[in-house]
């Protein structure tokens, strides 16, 4: 009975028990312009089998059966079936936070894998047990690069997701952080490395940069490490698209990386929920937020796991605190571990040449607006009104790019994952034509 609305009985219980003779005589201390006097505008209630009616009427408005090129931070992976068979069970889909290790051990052993694959994917020395998304990690990277260096100014390339860089700013606002942005470059689409080298100084923290970027792009990131370390800035390298992961170089020059996992095994189900990552070099391990689980052994020698470092608000004094950021996306981080799991290193490594081998049929037969080298995304030269021909033919087109660069008008953003079809493809090929 406890989630039950009370009774009239119950209710009349609890004014006898206080002395009020009425609901009205209760509020009588409100001034009679705040009260509301008339029923909420809202409609009625529905039975269950009208509910699940109205719901299974709204999934069949649906886009199903559609070819899909949009990517943009959001990507259309395939999704083995082992992973819900996994992450199903009730030891991972209700366990609780693993304070408890003695009674945690498989959830601290999944996070201990997860942490592990991260370091191998991106050559960094640690990774946390994962963090809200991708969004939510730049600007922690951000803040973590500014505890390190005792420095309150970051850079951030205006090709790094816009989302990304909005979320930046919201926390900049209120965390002492100045932010600042360089361009890309106009003809390669990556970044303007005049533009970075000018605005870099001796108060610059971190330099940000993404890699794929927005457009695509593939950075030279041991060229954007080298400008930032001459003036003793740290370089946070961003990643959107999990799945380059699997063919490009792991960005070791880089001191902190920050990323999204939706590519591993995440659906795009509206936007979340998502995983994100953040993994570092062993020198800024204790200015990192989060949780991180640690080897150690219990009271009889074993391997066992526990929580090692969790410099956060429930744990320490708020003001010790790395950050208000209280717990991990652990469920969804173990979809990434299953996933990871199925495909194995040579099995990452084939599904990100697939990805690469379909964007680039597609980008050779289009007019791309870019020349820098690119992974699964392109940007390309063509009325947004193309969007609506291809959705006739049930094939969802690009992302028009004047939404966030207004210099960008008539381009569009594509993406191709293993999932394109070379039918469909040619179909977009041919709505530009």
């Amino acid at each position: 009975m406890r989630y039950l609305p009370k009774s009239d009985l119950e209710r009349r219980q609890m004014l006898d028990a206080i002395g009020v003779a009425s609901l009205d005589d209760l509020y009588s201390h409100l001034p009679k312009d705040v009260l509301l006097n008339a029923p909420l505008n809202l409609p009625a209630g529905q039975s269950e089998y009208e509910i699940v009616d109205y719901f299974r009427a709204r999934g069949a408005e649906n886009a199903n059966g559609y070819a899909n090129f949009l990517g943009a931070g959001v990507y259309h992976h395939y999704r083995p079936a082992l992973v819900d068979a996994v992450v199903s069970r009730g030891e991972f889909l209700t366990s609780y936070t693993p304070y408890q290790a003695e009674i945690s051990q498989g959830t601290l052993t999944a996070i201990f894998e997860f942490q592990t694959m991260m370091c191998q994917l991106t050559g960094m020395d640690v990774a946390n047990a994962s963090m809200y998304d991708g969004s939510s990690a730049v600007p922690e990277a951000a803040l973590m690069a500014m505890r390190a260096t005792s420095r309150d100014r970051v850079l951030i390339a205006r090709s790094v997701h816009p989302e990304y860089r909005e979320t930046l700013r919201t926390y900049g606002r209120f965390g002492g952080l100045e932010i600042g942005e360089f361009d890309y470059d106009r003809d390669s689409g990556a970044i303007d490395v005049p533009s970075l080298e000018a605005r870099v100084t001796d108060r610059t923290a971190a330099v940000i940069v993404q890699s794929p970027n927005f457009f695509g792009i593939v950075e030279n990131i041991r060229q954007a490490a080298g400008i930032a370390h001459a003036r003793g800035a740290l370089l946070i390298m961003v990643f959107a698209e999990a799945v380059s992961l699997g063919l490009l170089e792991p960005p070791r020059d880089a001191d902190i990386v920050a990323g999204e996992l939706q590519s591993f095994a995440s659906a795009p189900s509206y936007g979340g929920p998502f995983a994100g990552i953040l993994a570092c070099k062993e020198k800024f391990l204790r200015q990192m937020p989060g949780r991180l689980v640690g080897e150690t052994k219990d009271a009889n020698g074993n391997r066992a796991f526990c929580l090692t470092l969790a410099t956060r608000e429930q744990h320490i004094r708020r003001e010790k605190a790395t950050s208000n950021i209280c717990t991990n996306q652990a469920l969804v981080a173990l979809m990434a571990t299953v996933f990871m799991t199925v495909y194995g290193k040579e099995g990452l490594r084939e599904l990100a040449r697939q990805n690469l081998s379909k964007a680039h049929y597609l980008g050779g037969k289009l007019k791309r607006r870019f020349s820098g080298p690119y992974f699964n995304e392109f940007v390309i030269h063509g009325p947004e009104s193309v969007n609506a021909a291809l959705e006739k033919q049930k094939i969802i087109g690009g992302l028009p790019l004047a939404r966030f660069y207004p210099e960008l008008e008539g381009a569009l953003l594509f993406c191709c994952t293993e999932m394109s079809r070379r039918e469909d493809m040619d179909r977009v090929a041919e709505a530009f034509a």
